[in-house]
């Protein structure tokens, strides 16, 4: 297990990350072979958070990132307009109490 599992993460996929993911997955975010993912968990000095879960590790993406220097998600316009969208459905669904007679 000594060659790596894909190249490196680039932004875009980190961003579209889920919650949590595989050791293969955070290795390749940190440019290592997965056989040295392994060792490094074993060893306790993998530098984020590791999660055993029954015989597989699972690593929380939010500190992954935050490992790599990311700390914050960027926010783009579409995500912007998306929730204003949202919101205003929510609106018009839900009348707020000033909007009710007395």
């Amino acid at each position: 297990m000594s060659a790596r599992s894909g190249p490196p993460l680039g932004f875009a996929e980190a961003f579209d990350l889920p919650l949590s993911v595989d050791l293969r997955t955070a290795a390749r975010a940190f440019g290592v072979c997965p056989g040295t993912a392994y060792k490094l968990v074993r060893l306790d000095t993998f530098p984020c958070p590791v999660l055993r879960i029954g015989g597989r590790y699972r690593i929380p993406t939010a500190h992954l990132l935050r490992s790599l220097g990311i700390e914050e998600k960027p926010l783009y316009a579409l995500d912007l307009e998306a929730g204003a969208t949202h919101a205003a459905r929510l609106d018009d669904t839900h009348p707020r109490e000033t909007e009710h007679p007395a």
